[in-house]
């Protein structure tokens, strides 16, 4: 590499550097949702939410969903959930909530009782 331009010197450099960036932001999350504790709380569906991204050109799109719940004590979490899971959470829907960290676990509908 003594040859080559500083030009592309640096841009290698960005590009190393920013690769080593992503992966080192992505595995602090992995380990501070493996050392939050599990959570199991009843709460509601009260949002849902797609994001689409990517597409552009001749590359296919990717779509992230989201789910938000509202806890019992008022506070609010949003967590991804897969495709199959957002089809069969409504907004409104009430039941207990597994979640590690930014992690989604389950979401198991409580039975609705009728008179």
């Amino acid at each position: 590499m003594s040859g080559t331009p500083l030009f592309f010197k640096l841009f290698f450099l960005i590009i190393v550097g920013f690769f080593v960036f992503i992966i080192i932001k992505m595995v602090k999350l992995w380990m501070t949702d493996n050392a939050s504790p599990l959570v199991i709380a009843r709460g509601t569906a009260v949002t849902k939410r797609s994001e689409v991204w990517g597409g552009t050109g001749d590359s296919g799109a990717s779509t992230s969903y989201y789910v938000t719940f509202e806890l019992e004590d008022g506070s609010r979490v949003e967590l991804q959930v897969q495709s199959r899971v957002f089809g069969l959470i409504v907004e409104g829907d009430v039941g207990e909530l597994s979640y590690q960290g930014s992690r989604f676990k389950d979401f198991q509908r409580a039975e609705e009782r009728s008179n």
